[in-house]
């Protein structure tokens, strides 16, 4: 055909249609948010209690979220669950904890309904509906909201991040992490921290690199395109890990302890308008120790502590200030919907007198005043994975009792800042409606003009349970709509209900009340005893503390409250209550794979997370290396769980075979072979047989031998006295080939990769071990 007729448009021959000239192009429509559409961003601080912010009346400087609430709106009566994944849940859908089956974190699900860790896709993420809407979505910092046996490299990754709406994610999937040494996951892959310690990495520093570049990186492409950004730090949640001069900001300024910074906080908080005028600081907690009883020793210890914490909370606070920086350089700060809150009171995990090892709460470890003075000078290092006392838990709460866990307003009250100068008049006003975590979702639907959707993905989706409180604004005294509210975490209790609180507590209002220590079992029968005859009441909207219990004096109205959280525990999947706390951690929960007695890992292969890993505690095994060892020897890391907290790994070192099983930082238990591991291929074997019970309740894990083995041939071997009972590392799962985290020794600088070839590391479980009766007896001989 000439190009002439081409141009002209004339018909093929053989084509049937329309010609080119009598056609118009039909482009799908892109999706476009509409024109001067706002920023939301979330930031969500862990751990951190009512009286902890300096515009919540802490002594800590925080100038960077005290200009928001300058600049915008402070509540005083928002509430949580009490506890990180259920709030994280309520924050990012609009629906209560049991609704999202999340009644406690992932790692404590349980198999009912409520309770499996599962959300559930027809409560849909706020990231998918404004995905829907035109808007980019990231998540930053701590996930901690898919099943904990999900998160490793099998999957599914479906309630990853990037498959629950967010487009783009840099952070830690499980509940805490190293601040130094952190287990990274960009998108849906492993990442290495861009820095060690040694060069100042930290965290938070990294965590708000990744967000202003994800915001930056969309915005020159497309200026218009707004963001939701999920924003967590990880802080202040366990280890309170800072550079010292962060930390040395604050020497001598917590010297006249908690009781001093609870008086002065609130004294702060009445002047503020954040607490009522006529309201009365709670009683002293009967578990914190007056501070005038403790030790010079103890006040020296706890005083260091808190300096650690508060430094902490001000390098988190100033790289928050650096994000928001960002928002103002970029022209987008004013119609940015920031909300800011807390996932839970502050955190009591570091047990009545302190932590320098936060795992040492999770397997119901005492602490030790001497080691944790031993320590002092490294508390904040990477040498440390350390948790503040219960004195200055119960006072970064003030003016409420109690603390993370429980249901008492200590626990569930939380710092919430709302700042919007482009939507919101009103400037450094306080808001008093009762509000909680699942209101925050339909606030911003409010604020943007969007239903909640029917159908996300094509599944029907369930009613949003919470209620816009945008009213409030710029109307103080909009009246609240959200008028009752329960609350349950690991058997704790409470129920509100139109300015009164019911609250059964769970074992009681404090361990010495219930007439137990921290860490003892709760007795059987205890639960039902005290839903019985336990509950208590307190008229909130006169008692703003909960320090009158006036449930003798209004029974109906006690039992009218008992009966409305069963109502709402029916409604919400709440029964049945487990109150068993960290003991849930040793549950058996399905996993991805079948179950099986031998597991193969390889090197170059991303780290296993401790829940989809092989459970050696408390059961005999072994572990064997199938390696290459070239001319002149290796050395490295075959086989590592953990780090600095707990663990175990198993590595060659300086020509010998090692063993070496870190309890909870207080012991390093460590056998190497008494040869050398010599060249060629060879089997390299780790065996430990349990030789007693494990008395879990006393931090015990089971007792055993541990032997080495080179083909066979018995190298090595100790007693081991002593094993973690529930947790290795809270933070690292298993690696093979290297071990790039925090080390579980000191007999090696991470990462510490293999140098020979590793083939394969395989883990046996089935408590077979070798039987060398002629090779122990040499063992004994040689070492004599």
């Amino acid at each position: 055909m000439p190009l002439e007729e081409y141009r002209s448009g004339t018909t093929f021959p053989g084509v049937i249609g329309r010609t080119a000239d009598q056609s118009e192009p039909a482009w799908p429509e892109p999706r476009r948010a509409k024109e001067g559409t706002p920023n939301v961003l979330f930031i969500v601080l862990d751990d951190t209690g009512f009286g902890q912010l300096g515009c919540y009346g802490s002594p800590i400087n925080t100038p960077n979220m005290d200009s928001l609430a300058e600049g915008g709106l402070v509540y005083n009566n928002m509430h949580t669950t009490a506890l990180c994944s259920p709030t994280r849940t309520c924050i990012l859908t609009g629906r209560n904890h049991h609704s999202n089956n999340m009644a406690c974190i992932t790692e404590g699900s349980t198999g009912y309904p409520g309770y499996n860790g599962y959300i559930p896709f027809e409560n849909g993420f706020l990231s998918e509906m404004l995905l829907e809407h035109g808007y980019n979505t990231y998540a930053v910092g701590k996930w901690h909201l898919t099943p904990a046996d999900q998160i490793s490299a099998a999957g599914p990754y479906d309630r990853w991040p990037l498959g629950r709406g967010f487009e783009r994610f840099y952070g830690f999937l499980g509940g805490e992490t190293n601040q130094y040494y952190p287990e990274l996951v960009y998108d849906n892959h492993p990442a290495i921290p861009p820095g060690t310690p040694e060069e100042g990495y930290t965290l938070n520093e990294d965590l708000t690199d990744k967000a202003i570049q994800f915001i930056a990186d969309a915005k020159q492409v497309a200026p218009n395109k707004p963001f939701f950004m999920y924003f967590c730090t990880g802080a202040m949640h366990a280890p309170h890990h800072v550079p010292k001069e962060w930390a040395d900001k604050y020497k001598g300024k917590f010297d006249d302890g908690w009781e001093a910074y609870r008086e002065k906080t609130f004294a702060r908080q009445k002047e503020l308008g954040i607490v009522p005028k006529d309201a009365e600081i709670s009683r002293h907690d009967p578990d914190v120790s007056p501070w005038d009883e403790c030790s010079p020793e103890e006040k020296k210890l706890y005083a260091r502590m808190m300096e650690v914490f508060a430094g902490f909370l001000e390098h988190t606070d100033y790289h928050i200030g650096r994000l928001l920086q960002f928002l103002k350089d970029i022209g987008e700060f004013d119609n940015t919907l920031i909300m800011v809150i807390s996932d839970n009171g502050a955190s009591s995990e570091g047990g009545p007198t302190g932590s320098v090892n936060e795992n040492l709460f999770f397997n119901n470890v005492p602490e030790s005043l001497e080691e944790n003075l031993a320590a002092l000078d490294k508390l904040g290092s990477p040498e440390t994975y350390n948790h503040y006392a219960w004195g200055w838990t119960w006072a970064g709460d003030t003016p409420f009792r109690r603390w993370k866990r429980e249901t008492y307003r200590g626990g569930i009250s939380d710092p919430f800042i709302v700042h919007w100068p482009r939507g919101v008049m009103s400037r450094g006003e306080v808001r008093t409606q009762y509000a909680h975590a699942i209101d925050m979702v339909p606030t911003v639907l409010n604020c943007l003009g969007i239903e909640p959707p029917e159908l996300i993905k094509g599944v029907t989706q369930a009613p949003i349970e919470g209620f816009s409180f945008a009213d409030s604004f710029d109307n103080a005294g909009a009246p609240s709509k959200h008028h009752t509210q329960y609350f349950e975490m690991m058997g704790h209790r409470s129920i509100y209900h139109e300015g009164w609180r019911a609250v059964c507590p769970w074992p009681g209002p404090s361990f010495a009340e219930a007439g137990m220590s921290f860490g003892e079992p709760i007795p059987a029968g205890k639960l039902t005893e005290l839903d019985a005859k336990g509950w208590e009441l307190y008229h909130v909207e006169k008692d703003w503390t909960e320090n009158e219990n006036v449930a003798e004096e209004n029974r109906a109205k006690l039992i009218e409250m008992i009966a409305t959280w069963y109502v709402e525990a029916g409604k919400y999947n709440v029964l049945p209550i487990d109150g068993r706390g960290v003991l849930r951690l040793a549950d058996e929960r399905p996993q991805i794979a079948v179950d099986r007695t031998r597991y193969t890992y390889y090197p170059g292969t991303q780290g296993v997370p401790s829940n989809a890993a092989v459970r050696v505690l408390n059961r005999p095994h072994s572990i064997t290396a199938d390696v290459e060892i070239p001319p002149g020897g290796a050395e490295g890391v075959l086989f590592a769980h953990g780090g600095i907290e707990g663990g175990y790994s198993f590595y060659v070192k300086g020509g010998k075979l090692h063993w070496v099983h870190n309890y909870v930082a207080r012991t390093l238990y460590h056998v190497d072979s008494v040869e050398n591991v010599p060249e060629g291929r060879h089997k390299l074997r780790f065996e430990f047989e349990v030789t007693g019970e494990p008395d879990v309740a006393k931090g015990k894990g089971a007792p055993g031998r541990a032997q080495l083995y080179i083909d066979r041939k018995l190298v090595g071997q100790v007693e081991v006295p002593v094993t973690n009972p529930l947790a290795l590392g809270l933070t690292t799962g298993i690696t093979c080939g290297s071990a790039p985290g925090a080390p579980v020794t000191p007999d090696y600088k991470p990462p510490f990769e293999f140098t020979g070839k590793i083939y394969s590391v395989t883990v046996d479980v089935t408590g077979k071990l070798i039987e060398d009766k002629e090779a122990e007896i040499r063992m004994v001989m040689a070492r004599q």
